[in-house]
Parts: structure tokens; sequence; C-alpha cells
């Protein structure tokens, strides 16, 4: 499934809607049925209103009734594999907690981490 994602990504990065910084990313996400969800990023003029494309895949996942994920792929077109920012690892570790990232390039990098190797010390619901 991972080669499925890895094109999902690459392949949704295309819709992203980034007039103002004109850096595309798309992401997508697996669940644990082995449906693939995906998410562009989308930019608004006033910046703070801009979404991630791996909360956009998070949160479509999370609307059609999806709870457990598996690996998320996020494609971006930079020769260092871009990560997460950190609203998004946030996001992840909520909705997918230690998941399997796969960073990937449309030139065919790609690097694998688990989120916990990005994110090591998460605020959670065991802080709550």
């Amino acid at each position: 499934m991972t080669g499925a994602l890895v094109q999902a990504a690459l392949a949704v990065r295309e819709n992203a809607f980034a007039p103002y910084s004109k850096f595309k990313v798309g992401a997508a996400i697996e669940d644990a049925a082995g449906r693939i969800h995906t998410g562009c990023n989308v930019e608004n003029a006033t910046y703070g209103l801009t979404i991630c494309a791996e909360r956009v895949a998070v949160f479509k996942a999370v609307s059609e009734g999806v709870r457990q994920f598996l690996r998320i792929a996020i494609a971006a077109d930079s020769d260092t594999l871009t990560p997460p920012c950190g609203a998004c690892r946030q996001i992840l570790w909520e909705f997918c907690g230690d998941i399997e990232l796969i960073l990937v390039n449309p030139r065919g990098m790609t690097e694998t981490y688990r989120l916990k190797d990005l994110f090591p010390k998460p605020f959670d619901v065991s802080f709550l």
C-alpha cells in the first residue's frame, strides 16, 4: 500500500492552492481498513487561516468516521524533504499516535520516520 499512498500524496499535491508561497504540499493518510484519504495545503491571504495538507487529510478522514490510522505520506517539491509543521505534528499525534511518516518529493527521494522521532514530548490527553 505504501506505493499507492506515496502516489496519492504526489497527485493531490497538484491540487494545492498556494498562490502566495508557491509551496504546494500533498498528504495521503492510510486508515486501518487500508483506505487512503488525501489533502493538500490551502492558503489564505491572511496566512493565519491557511491549512496544511496533513491536517486537511486527517480532518477529511475523521469527518468520514475514521478513527484509526497506519501511515501518512507527505509530498513537497523540495530537495530537503519536508516534515510536518508543529501544528500538524500535534494533530497527527492526537488523532493518529505514533504513526509512520513517509516524506517524499517528485524526484523519488523518500525518508521514513515515526512521529515520536519528530515529536518526542507531545502534549496529549494524558496531561488533562
